[in-house]
């Protein structure tokens, strides 16, 4: 019986032996040993390979200015490291920090000062509130769950439409109610939908009438630069409608090189109105002299330019985008017609979302761990760790080899066809 029978045309009887026949194919790829994994959203070897010429950078310690950057101080990080990022970003040098490694610690740091201290434009702690509540597009990266969970910040969950988080969703929760504090974004190929936030709708967010005085918007563009095709999507300028919108310090964006150069070892952005970097860096300064400038420099003279950077990802694309190709080709044949599954075609990014029959997407991810695959679990780009209707996986191809790319997602398919049978089945 042909896989691209819709399923649930399918009589007792068909139904009964296309279980059947997935039962013997998944026996049988169970039993070949597999040890596959597409958890995570990790850069392969080879595109580490990319950025080997770090290693031998930089060529002496002064940055343009002729600071030592073996010493302290800079907390706001090298000017030219900064003028290179500031204009991939769409923002103004003075608005933006360069600082360590990791963006998710700019992140982490950023909500522990506004529930510590407030921000800004806060009238006070929000800490000193009943509750403080932030909004989650949906499906969203799992990371920013967990942050907010460890400070005890209540999740509202919202849709992630193709075009970004669902506007009026949105409005709704913040219009009336001064405890939703904030909201996260990926903007530009949101993990794990591959979604870009329009210029539009990233206008309304940041015009939006809210009860919070002090609403920010964590503007995540984790994937800024990660284009899987020649046509280049520019992210929305966030910055520039929030002050056009007269709320200049609605928007935090944060960014990083982690997939860019080496992820131990990149540099992370932090991007927003002039007082608010101001705000950022007093905090900072409190328990930190100055980040690691000579990591900096040498990524300024690796890059050399804006220009630099963008060929460089150009390199990143020709490793990576056959395998989201691969994952593509292998769902439509497989899954294709069968009405079990979609899945979404990213431009750029890191991942692929795949929606199954709700109620299997656990089954799905216990099926594919028996037989030696490991996938992200269920439910882990909601709130909690749960997806209400158990159909959202996350699909990450980057890191292992072209071949294993293949065999992991031929598995992925016999199990969700099988899930699928199973649960018509019963």
């Amino acid at each position: 019986m042909s896989a691209q029978s819709r399923l649930t045309d399918l009589s007792a009887d068909e139904l009964a032996a296309f279980r059947a026949e997935q039962q013997t194919a998944y026996d049988t790829l169970a039993g070949s040993g597999l040890k596959l994994d597409l958890t995570r959203g990790k850069p392969s070897a080879a595109q580490l390979d990319l950025s080997n010429g770090l290693l031998d950078l930089p060529k002496g310690v002064h940055d343009a200015s002729g600071t030592d950057t073996r010493n302290y101080g800079g907390l706001q990080g090298i000017s030219e490291l900064r003028q290179i990022f500031a204009e991939l970003l769409w923002v103004e040098p003075a608005q933006l920090v360069a600082g360590g490694n990791s963006s998710l610690t700019m992140m982490k740091d950023t909500l522990v000062d506004l529930m510590l201290f407030g921000g800004v434009d806060s009238p006070g702690p929000w800490s000193a509130q009943e509750k403080v509540r932030f909004i989650c597009p949906v499906p969203g990266y799992d990371r920013h769950h967990t942050l907010l969970d460890s400070l005890g910040i209540e999740m509202l969950a919202v849709p992630m439409n193709d075009d970004g988080p669902d506007v009026d969703a949105v409005a709704a929760l913040v219009k009336d109610d001064p405890t939703v504090n904030g909201m996260w974004i990926v903007p530009t190929y949101a993990n794990p939908a591959g979604a870009v936030c329009s210029q539009e709708v990233a206008a309304a967010l940041v015009a939006m009438p809210t009860a919070a005085p002090d609403f920010k918007i964590l503007w995540d563009n984790a994937y800024a630069l990660h284009h899987l095709t020649a046509d280049e999507v520019k992210s929305a300028d966030i910055l520039s409608l929030a002050s056009a919108a007269g709320h200049p310090h609605r928007p935090i964006l944060f960014a990083s090189t982690s997939k860019i150069t080496f992820a131990g070892a990149g540099v992370a952005f932090l991007a927003a109105s002039t007082e608010q970097v101001a705000w950022y860096l007093k905090h900072l300064g409190e328990g930190a002299i100055g980040p690691d400038k000579v990591n900096q420099l040498r990524h300024a003279q690796f890059f050399g330019d804006a220009d630099g950077v963008r060929a460089h990802m150009a390199r990143h694309r020709e490793i990576i985008a056959p395998k989201f190709a691969e994952v593509q080709r292998i769902l439509t044949d497989r899954l294709g017609g069968t009405g079990v599954a979609t899945w979404t075609d990213p431009k750029g990014g890191y991942f692929v979302s795949l929606d199954v029959v709700p109620g299997t997407a656990a089954r799905v991810v216990q099926l594919a761990k028996d037989a030696g695959i490991a996938l992200t679990p269920a439910g882990a780009s909601f709130p909690y760790g749960v997806d209400p209707q158990d159909t959202n996986i996350r699909l990450a191809p980057t890191f292992p080899a072209l071949p294993e790319v293949t065999a992991a997602m031929e598995a992925v398919a016999t199990c969700v066809l099988l899930a699928a049978a199973e649960k018509l089945s019963s």
